[in-house]
Order: structure tokens, then C-alpha cells, then sequence
């Protein structure tokens, strides 16, 4: 997933380099929603792993 967000940022940076300001603003978009999934995903699952570490 966090492949995809930056591929989407790429893709923001390539459109606003040429000018293209709505696909730049979408892919920007895009991009941080993706980023911000990927975080969360990764915050719950690094909490998951410290809880099965203190278990043991």
C-alpha cells in the first residue's frame, strides 16, 4: 500500500511539473489517503506485536 501512495505521488509531482493541476491535486490526494491507511495499518499491527511479545 505504501507503494501505491507513492507511486500516486509521483504521478502528482510528474502532472504538476507539467501544469496539469486537477490530476495533480486528485493523485496528491490519492496518494495521502493511501499513506495515511498504510499508517494506521501499520500503528495497529505494531501494537498487536508488542502485545504477543509481553505475553510470552
Amino acid at each position: 500500500m505504501l507503494y501505491y501512495a507513492a507511486v500516486f505521488f509521483v504521478i502528482a509531482i510528474i502532472a504538476g511539473i507539467f501544469g496539469f493541476g486537477g490530476i495533480a491535486v486528485g493523485a496528491a490526494e490519492i496518494a495521502r489517503i493511501l499513506f495515511f491507511i498504510f499508517l494506521v495499518i501499520f500503528l495497529v499491527s505494531l501494537v498487536m506485536g508488542l502485545g504477543k511479545s509481553k505475553g510470552k
